[in-house]
């Protein structure tokens, strides 16, 4: 079993003068006590909303999830780089794309999880899982033909996320792609999204779709493909 993760492990994910860590620590946090099933302290009028209800009965997931697999579907012998992995391969058909995952992830539980179960599930496909943030890949240059981001761009600011993308442009091999989601803010749940959010631990930020495609632009990369979903957003880009 997995040892319980302190607050020391949290800050050991960045060094003292990282100007991300506190906001790496605080989702890395709101995850973990979702991993661990804690309880969730919220005020009436959070409870009453909709989307709450939604969420405390497990039907919210489905319904925002975004499937990076329907614009970037990994390929047989490719190797991919799940950013923010949670416990993808134990929930992803991987082993049917017969691609090879390798994975970075915030959350010693969700790491410590998929290290511990995902060779069992298939050793020659499960290449592990590093810890550490979105914007500093614990991997070698040009090593990626898909790097994959779901489920948290919204924590984070735009100028977070040109760091992000300037790390996965270092490790992916050229003509590689990139697959993630954004928040957008047009959507009807957007804004009582963004309150659930924040009052489980979590700030989220409502970038504009405009700001959104300059920022990725101004990296270097080309939009692809982009196809919209009830909450998130689907884009695939290469460098």
């Amino acid at each position: 079993m997995s040892k319980k993760p302190s607050q020391s492990d949290f800050f050991s994910l960045q060094t003292s003068s990282d100007k991300w860590q506190q906001m790496v620590t605080q989702v890395t946090y709101r995850f973990n006590r979702q991993y661990e099933n804690q309880p969730f302290e919220l005020p009436a009028e959070v409870e009453a909303m909709p989307i709450y209800r939604d969420w405390i009965s497990g039907t919210l997931p489905g319904k925002i999830a975004s499937h990076f697999w329907e614009i970037g579907q990994p390929q047989k012998n490719q190797h991919c780089l799940d950013i923010g992995c949670g416990v993808s391969f134990l929930i992803y058909p991987w082993r049917d794309w017969q691609a090879y995952f390798y994975g970075q992830e915030v959350s010693v539980i969700a790491r410590d999880t998929l290290n511990s179960r995902g060779s069992q599930l298939n050793s020659k496909l499960f290449k592990g899982v590093e810890l550490g943030p979105a914007h500093q890949l614990k991997y070698s240059q040009a090593i990626f033909d898909i790097a994959i981001a779901t489920g948290f761009s919204c924590y984070f600011p735009l100028d977070y996320w040109t760091a992000v993308l300037s790390e996965v442009k270092r490790v992916l091999k050229p003509g590689g792609q990139f697959v993630f989601d954004i928040l957008n803010p047009e959507q009807p749940l957007a804004e009582d999204w963004a309150v659930l959010e924040t009052y489980l631990g979590a700030e989220v930020f409502l970038e504009s779709i405009a700001d959104w495609e300059k920022t990725i632009k101004a990296s270097g990369a080309k939009i692809v493909t982009r196809k919209s979903g009830e909450l998130f957003d689907l884009y695939k880009v290469r460098f």
